[in-house]
């Protein structure tokens, strides 16, 4: 007999498992392997974050910090009650004063202590630049009004010398001479010192105790070579400067109106003349007029200053010519260029009172 041959089973390739046909469909295929359409799509599942954690509660503020702030708010508040009522009994006890308007005599008790005074407040505004921009102006022969205790003087260039001028045309600059004029003979000598002590060698300063406004000013001192008969004809005649500087002096002056007008119209040169002022005095805003008002009468009491004059309506009043206007601080600084008007030529532009400003400057706060 011959022996039973033994089947063999068909070994499938190696990582391939037979599939088994479902719903009686068999696969087609020569391993019976699905095509790729029949496969399913397997997607990979989202990873699970960390669980959120619990928010974090408010942190609190350490007692001594409270503590502290209760404090601060505390002294504030009292100070703050304090200087309200420091400042309506300020305002009481002004408007209790009777005071004239022509208060300069208190700069002869206050001249030795004057420059300590006003050091730091005008270091704040930056009043040293302003006097600096209008005495570096100065030339010729020059009148400095009210010159006090000489808060000007560090500016001034003594010596004329001849340069090129804003044209290219040759001119003038320097000072020729300088006349400095004061009511406060304590002021006057204090002045003189530091000018003697800066300019030891400029012989033609000369310093005069009187009233600008009701004291007759001498002419300039003679230039060089002047033989005395012309130099005592020219006496006789009214004196006539080339600059005149007034640096916060109307805010003393019982008639403001009238110096500024006697001095364009009587020692000014009428041709080319400048007068340069620096003054203070009302503001822009309504309310900073009114703390001026509420504490001029003690303010000018105690320094010898109205500080709530209308500066730009007494320039209006003079009759000048307004070359320029600057203003600053709140519009309490005011800074003029003046000359005398010229017959038959254009009108003066006029100070801000009079609505029209040539050039104007303003500092902080300004409400334009």
């Amino acid at each position: 007999m011959r022996p039973k041959a033994i089947q063999i089973p068909k070994r499938q390739p190696k990582g391939i498992s037979p599939l088994k046909p479902e719903n009686g469909i068999k696969p087609k295929g020569g391993l019976g392997t699905p095509s790729l359409a029949q496969q399913p799509v397997r997607r990979p599942s989202p990873k699970s974050g960390p669980p959120p954690q619990p928010p974090k509660p408010p942190r609190s503020l350490p007692p001594i910090f409270l503590t502290g702030s209760a404090i601060a708010v505390l002294i504030f508040s009292t100070y703050g009650s304090y200087l309200y009522a420091s400042y309506k009994k300020a305002i009481e006890d002004s408007k209790k004063l009777s005071v004239s308007n022509d208060v300069a005599d208190r700069y002869h008790k206050t001249a030795p202590t004057f420059d300590a005074d006003v050091d730091t407040t005008e270091w704040m505004m930056s009043l040293g630049k302003r006097r600096k921009e209008i005495v570096q102006r100065a030339r010729g022969d020059v009148l400095e009004v009210s010159c006090g205790t000489g808060r000007n003087m560090e500016y001034y260039a003594p010596g004329e010398k001849l340069g090129a001028g804003k044209k290219g045309k040759a001119e003038f600059r320097g000072c020729r001479s300088i006349t400095f004029v004061d009511l406060s003979g304590e002021m006057v000598e204090i002045a003189r010192e530091k000018f003697e002590k800066k300019f030891p060698d400029f012989k033609k300063a000369v310093f005069l105790v009187q009233d600008a406004a009701k004291d007759p000013i001498p002419p300039p001192p003679p230039p060089p070579g002047e033989t005395a008969p012309t130099f005592a004809a020219r006496q006789q005649q009214p004196a006539k400067y080339d600059t005149i500087i007034q640096t916060m002096g109307l805010c003393s002056h019982a008639d403001p109106v009238g110096l500024l007008t006697y001095l364009g119209q009587d020692l000014l040169e009428p041709s080319r003349g400048e007068i340069l002022l620096l003054e203070h005095g009302r503001s822009h805003y309504s309310w900073v007029n009114k703390l001026l008002d509420d504490l001029a009468p003690a303010h000018a009491d105690r320094h010898g200053c109205w500080w709530n004059r209308d500066i730009g309506e007494i320039v209006r009043q003079s009759g000048l010519e307004v070359v320029e206007e600057k203003r600053l601080h709140l519009g309490t600084t005011w800074m003029f260029v003046l000359r005398r008007k010229r017959e038959g030529g254009e009108e003066g532009k006029g100070a801000e009172g009079s609505g029209v400003v040539l050039s104007r400057w303003l500092g902080w706060g300004s409400k334009d």
